[in-house]
């Protein structure tokens, strides 16, 4: 069976164009979502700048499009290093 390709106009504010800034995540989940927290770091302060709710369904489609941006990334640019993870304890998050 041959899958149609459908095209969808969607709206975007002017603030969601102009993208938020993250350098951290925080990945929670239930049975049901999975959360998101993206952050920016510089310490001694974090700020949550967006939340991302998704279900488990689409958090593994999430993964899978990120593998494939990494792998055509590194195709194009070369091996990526993994950075270092921010140095915050739990008392730092407010």
């Amino acid at each position: 069976m041959e899958k149609k390709k459908v095209e969808m106009q969607v709206s975007v504010s002017e603030d969601a164009l102009k993208g938020t800034y993250a350098n951290n995540v925080l990945i929670s989940h239930t049975r049901g979502e999975f959360v998101l927290d993206f952050m920016t770091i510089f310490h001694p302060k974090g700020i949550l700048g967006s939340r991302v709710i998704v279900s488990p369904h689409h958090a593994k489609r999430l993964v899978r499009a990120l593998q494939d941006n990494i792998k055509k990334y590194e195709d194009r640019f070369g091996t990526l290093e993994e950075a270092e993870e921010p140095k915050i304890s739990a008392q730092d998050v407010h």
